[in-house]
């Protein structure tokens, strides 16, 4: 057994890290998506109405959004091991305070804190990138989405009866208390256990860590208007918490929010300014230059495909619920059998990257996705459940494939800022759930697939102006040597 080959029962070397990677990643959303399984019980305790428990589900998603931005910059400025072992530990404090609350507001301070953890996921696409080669790189990081993304419904399946076995009206209190423990156990396992880069391996960081870098004028525009939608989720956001809509917060507060928002986007403008101005006077040599145009097609594919799965798992039950009369068991398990298709779609998507280039790859993914979408939109009573269940999954396989294959691509434009363009790329998935779910709020779950289906067709436009990474990427060393890395797929 040769120490270095791709061996998925092996815990040596580059597997470990991978074993131990996707083990953070699931453990984080486990304690992100420890609520909703606990919903009723959460809502009885605590005497909760029904726009409070809306208003936890929008917050616990809210930070998660610039989360993914800023862990991604600290990630290639302070390394992974300990950003993520710092967030594991850090997040099991809110998961703590939330399982002890007493009333609306604790739980809602502890909530939006919790969003935090959601963005443990772009620290492994950077650790990841570290320890494979590229022709194995989709594969791992499928291994890591997908296998971590699991957390999310493990929590669902087995908190409900972790909440039971302790009993009582403070039985989800436990089960809570259980995720955070994990969180706090496994931050310093990691610790313990992982080390950014093999042996001798240079880990590369950004000259900066308030903005992203770009090396073209033109990219320099392109980056501020990518900018304009993760601002624009969070104004969406607080719109829903205002009067005109579940009425959680006053008009004062709203505007507040806006003018922050406001006042951040233009501070952003001035950091990306302070950061890349030399290249309005001194073109930067083609060996170090990228094209962020690759970075705004991922965030575009990932929008509409980890965007699209967030907003479908959320609404799926109660589709399924809806259209077939099924009892809230059954279509719980209905709607589950999308999330066990991560296990394997989401490295599938990877390795088929893996295999016939990044960018064909994404163009039949996509093109798969927004057929998909459209056969779900014509989903009616009229069909027989298993078929509609089919379909769901074949839609499903499209959707985790093409995030596989989005998160193959992302390590492959520029070593150092690995963390920065996952994190952007992350966020604008959580961007999209946001706008896929508003929608939903004001249209039928028909128009609602058409809009997700509309939004793939846009993502297959936008990738006819990507190319594929091929050749070699240049890094600077500290001592001023230039190490290239090889990113052709084949």
């Amino acid at each position: 057994m040769n120490k270095d080959s791709f061996n998925i029962f092996s815990f040596q070397g580059k597997m470990k890290t991978l074993h131990l990677s996707w083990m953070a990643f699931f453990i984080t959303f486990a304690v992100w998506f420890n609520f909703a399984p606990l919903l009723q019980s959460v809502k009885e305790t605590l005497g909760l109405t029904t726009e409070e428990v809306k208003t936890l589900l929008i917050l616990n998603v809210a930070i998660t959004i610039p989360a993914r931005v800023i862990i991604g910059s600290l990630t290639d400025k302070y390394g992974p091991r300990i950003i993520y072992s710092a967030l594991l530990i850090l997040c099991s404090i809110p998961c703590f305070t939330f399982a002890f609350s007493d009333n609306f507001m604790q739980a809602a301070i502890s909530r939006f804190a919790l969003g935090f953890i959601g963005a443990g996921f772009v620290i492994g696409i950077r650790l990841v990138s570290e320890w494979f080669p590229h022709n194995e790189l989709g594969t791992a990081e499928g291994i890591y989405g997908g296998w971590g993304n699991f957390g999310s419904a493990a929590a669902a399946f087995t908190l409900p009866t972790i909440a039971l076995l302790f009993g009582g009206d403070d039985g989800w209190r436990y089960a809570m208390v259980v995720t955070g423990l994990l969180s706090l156990v496994f931050g310093f396992i990691f610790y313990a256990n992982i080390t950014d880069t093999p042996k001798g391996s240079t880990y590369f960081k950004p000259a900066n860590l308030t903005a992203m870098e770009v090396t073209s004028k033109g990219d320099f525009f392109l980056l501020l208007v990518m900018k304009v939608p993760m601002y624009a989720a969070l104004a969406l956001l607080t719109w829903k918490l205002s009067p005109s809509n579940i009425d959680m917060i006053s008009d004062g507060v709203c505007y507040f929010i806006y003018a922050i928002l406001i006042a951040l986007y233009l501070y952003e403008w001035s950091q990306v300014w302070k950061v890349n101005k030399s290249i309005f006077t001194t073109p930067v040599p083609e060996l170090h230059q990228y094209k962020f145009k690759q970075v705004a097609v991922l965030n575009i594919l990932y929008f509409a495909t980890f965007g699209s799965e967030l907003a479908v798992v959320s609404m799926l039950p109660l589709f399924f619920l809806e259209t077939f009369e099924l009892t809230p068991v059954v279509a719980g398990m209905v709607a589950s059998a999308y999330a066990f298709m991560n296990l394997a779609s989401r490295p599938g998507g990877g390795w088929l990257s893996d295999k016939f280039g990044r960018k064909s790859t994404l163009i039949i993914l996509t093109a798969g996705l927004a057929l998909g979408y459209l056969l779900m939109a014509q989903i009616d009573g009229g069909w027989t459940l298993w078929i509609a269940v089919a379909a769901a999954m074949l839609c499903s396989f499209f959707v985790q494939a093409g995030e596989g294959a989005v998160f193959a691509t992302v390590p492959l434009i520029k070593r150092r800022m690995t963390g920065q363009i996952a994190g952007m790329t992350g966020a604008y998935g959580n961007v999209g759930a946001v706008v896929y779910l508003t929608i939903l709020s004001f249209v039928s779950y028909q128009t609602f697939f058409y809009v997700i289906a509309v939004t793939a067709f846009i993502g297959l436009v936008t990738l006819l102006f990507m190319s594929e990474p091929k050749g070699k990427i240049a890094e600077v060393n500290e001592d001023g040597s230039v190490t290239m890395i090889d990113v052709s797929a084949h």
